[in-house]
């Protein structure tokens, strides 16, 4: 789909002179079709022709090597010397540099070492996470991310990162939702492909760019339960309609690496899946570049013995019989690279004896990763600049700070203002209170990268330095321990309740920093409650005894439910973890600097039952009607709604969104038009909206989401001012993927809704004729 934008205009805020937005309507284009434009390059024939010639030189030995990938604490010398394919999670240039001195000077070949990095939302400056960049409706907030821990990583000697992470979840309870972009696919394409982009450049062999692994390939975003690693069972169209498109943008958008996942859809692990890694991603979309397992991934294929086999590796899927058996069915089904585990590298000579790996797929999973490394730059130029990697002014620069702290704000969602509650007045004084008001380690959030807690800005400080009549008050005692005796608990005395409404008391206006601790979101971090910890609840009952206005600012990675917190509170700030700028960001929200016109990338559920709750669900025969028996709905809720639903947030000022005006009423299977959606800032403040562009089909082969995203565009206006953009819809947007995989446009009749929610409600429709 293309956008266009009827006025140049600015849609980006600007702090500290860094402008994180919609550079690209300066040019007629809008953001999210110049992120999926595909910009994947053909193969060099210079490169190709340098891979052939060091292959054929190669021996069995160094071509298992190649394959394997270590970890920092791992690798060792000999392993450098041998040939070793990558490392990952290694972080000091000067060993980095050294390791690649070996590998370059003393193996046979001269082939250097491909290091990697979790770089998921920052390097040493730490952007927001990436669920809350994706409240921003902003590919240029994700861009701006992934260019400056691209650059920060490749300082040090890193050349490739594990992001971005696109898979699409309806999972609230599992704690990786927080990595990625939500529910939507669209949404999570613009992303994705944004994302690729800055990090890669147009050439990622330049000295401040990486190669990104796009991860987890695939449907890890949806395990049963919530709990991670767990197993994932989904339909052929659900698995193309809903979960590959982001990885699909991704390799449009040049992504040359991508990560296969823990899990087993519908009974196959996904690091051992042909279907999926040579089928799907290297036939159909012609991907040229490598598969890396994730972390012993292949080893957790095997069957367990009744005897622990002593290498150390975790076991369990059951789909092979042995460590040979694990290696070889992961590198016969498209799996290039074996990350921690060590079986293909140990066992691969054995299995080509016996036939069980063939040594063209060997020779194929090498050139892989050799053509990467060569178009990483590595064999022209492999070491780290000591000079550059020792400078302090290499990290965290000023523009990085302002460019996160513009990302920071954009990607705040404000879920409840009543009354007019914020902004805050920065000349009353103002409480902060709640355990998360004073703390710089959880404002990084989870995969914080080398991000350094001294580095960030917490909430009270910066509140501080906007308004220094400001006090702190903790208000609760942070507790999380580890299994198995873990805690995520806030435990509130009588004592501290007493504090609370002491300082509550003392200033004109309070601010409650509640949520979650970092810790309590990310890998191996599932939660079967997500409300908020512990005694939280008793802080805001406290505030509100006390009659004083009061705004609650959330922490957290994945969706909360909040119904007590939306019950007893005025105002409500969806912060997530905004990273190092997080207090200063916060700070221009509340006393309205900034408008928070983020919107919600996912679904907020009324209670944890109501989960999985997403907007674009397949319709039912029975739909929920609360006056009625026998139809699709709980007894104990009223509603079959969420708490908040996908594309909603508020804003300091208000809109109205048009409903949309077609350019013709019907279109050939092949065919496009034009739908406009005007809105208008009908406040007395400038903001900023986000119009979304729903599309359904009614009727169809098989049932079809009752909404499905298909454009949005984040805007800036001034009171009273008006903005026009057009989407063009064609048949990428009303066609859909079948049962067998095909890719379809039935004809028939399809509504367009346009509006600032998935809720919107003003529509239009066209008609698909049959040729």
């Amino acid at each position: 789909m293309k956008r266009m934008v009827s006025t140049v205009a600015v849609a980006a805020l600007v702090l500290g002179g860094t402008a994180v937005g919609s550079s690209a309507l300066t040019h007629g284009r809008s953001d999210d079709e110049t992120a999926l434009a595909a910009t994947r390059k053909a193969p060099s024939r210079g490169i190709e022709a340098r891979v052939d010639s060091l292959l054929r030189r190669m021996t069995t030995r160094e071509k298992l090597q190649q394959v394997q990938l270590l970890s920092d604490g791992q690798v060792t010398d000999a392993d450098a010397k041998a040939g070793v394919g990558g490392v990952f999670s290694l972080t000091d240039p000067a060993k980095i540099d050294r390791l690649q001195h070996i590998a370059v000077e003393q193996s046979r070949l001269h082939i250097p070492i491909l290091f990697a990095y979790d770089t998921i939302h920052g390097y040493r400056t730490v952007f927001p996470v990436p669920l809350g960049a994706a409240s921003s409706f902003d590919p240029g907030v994700a861009g701006a991310d992934a260019g400056i821990g691209a650059r920060e990583s490749a300082t040090v000697g890193i050349k490739q990162v594990y992001s971005p992470m696109v898979d699409v979840s309806h999972e609230p309870r599992w704690g990786r939702i927080v990595e990625g972009n939500g529910e939507d696919p669209y949404l999570g394409s613009v992303m994705a492909a944004a994302r690729v982009k800055a990090a890669q450049g147009s050439d990622y062999g330049a000295t401040d760019k990486v190669v990104t692994s796009v991860k987890h390939f695939a449907a890890y975003g949806q395990p049963e339960g919530g709990r991670d690693y767990n197993t994932t069972d989904l339909s052929e169209q659900r698995l193309r309609n809903l979960y590959l498109p982001p990885f699909k943008a991704a390799i449009d958008a040049g992504a040359d690496t991508v990560m296969c996942s823990f899990n087993a859809i519908n009974g196959v692990p996904g690091c051992a899946d042909p279907y999926t890694e040579t089928r799907i991603l290297k036939k159909e979309w012609g991907f040229d570049g490598f598969i890396e397992s994730d972390y012993t991934a292949v080893a957790e294929t095997r069957a367990c013995p009744a005897v622990p086999a002593g290498d150390g590796f975790p076991c369990g899927h059951g789909t092979a019989a042995d460590a040979p058996s694990a290696g070889a069915n992961a590198l016969m089904a498209g799996t290039d690279s074996e990350m921690v585990s060590t079986f293909i590298r140990d066992y691969g000579a054995q299995l080509l004896a016996d036939g069980r790996i063939s040594r063209s797929r060997l020779d194929d999973a090498v050139r892989r990763i050799l053509r990467v490394k060569f178009r990483a730059g590595l064999f022209d130029h492999p070491y780290v600049d000591q000079t550059r990697a020792a400078d302090p002014a290499s990290f965290v620069t000023a523009t990085d700070r302002a460019a996160a702290r513009t990302a920071a704000g954009r990607s705040m969602v404000l879920l409840k203002n009543a009354g007019s509650t914020l902004p805050f007045s920065a000349t009353k004084s103002t409480a902060v209170i709640g355990p998360l008001g004073d703390d710089q380690h959880d404002m990084l959030g989870p995969w914080w990268g080398q991000g350094r807690d001294e580095d960030a800005v917490s909430l009270y400080q910066g509140l501080k330095v906007q308004n220094p009549d400001t006090t702190f008050t903790q208000g609760c005692t942070r507790k999380n321990v580890e299994p198995p005796d873990a805690q995520d608990d806030d435990a509130c005395s009588d004592a501290d309740l007493a504090a609370v409404t002491a300082a509550a008391n003392a200033a004109d206006q309070v601010v409650l920093a509640l949520g979650e601790t970092r810790e309590m979101t990310g890998e191996a971090a599932s939660r079967s409650d997500i409300s908020l910890p512990g005694d939280e609840q008793k802080i805001i009952d406290a505030v509100k005894a006390t009659g004083k206005p009061f705004a609650v600012v959330l922490f957290n990675g994945r969706p909360l439910t909040l119904g007590p917190v939306v019950d007893s509170s005025p105002a409500i700030l969806e912060a997530w973890f905004p990273g190092t700028e997080a207090g200063n960001a916060v700070a221009d929200v509340v006393f309205g600097k900034v408008d928070p016109g983020g919107k919600l990338p996912v679904s907020f559920p009324q209670r944890v039952g109501q989960i999985p709750i997403y907007y674009n669900h397949e319709p039912t025969g029975r739909p929920c009607d609360v006056t009625q028996k026998y139809d699709s709905r709980y007894r104990d809720l009223r509603t079959c709604d969420p708490l908040f639903p996908f594309g909603f947030g508020l804003s300091y000022t208000t809109f109205d969104v048009s409903g949309p005006r077609l350019s013709r009423t019907s279109v050939s299977p092949n065919g496009s038009l034009s739908a406009t959606v005007t809105v208008t800032n009908t406040g007395s403040r400038p903001g900023d909206d986000v119009v979304q562009l729903y599309l359904h089909d009614p009727v169809a082969s098989i049932s079809q989401p009752v909404r499905r995203l298909r454009g949005f565009e984040r805007v800036t206006l001034q009171p009273g001012e008006s903005r026009s953009v057009t989407f063009t819809i064609d048949r990428s947007d009303f066609g859909f993927y079948d049962n067998r995989g095909r890719f379809v446009v039935e004809p028939g009749t399809i509504e367009l809704y346009a509006g600032d929610s998935s809720t919107a409600s003003k529509t239009e429709s066209f008609t698909v004729r049959r040729r």
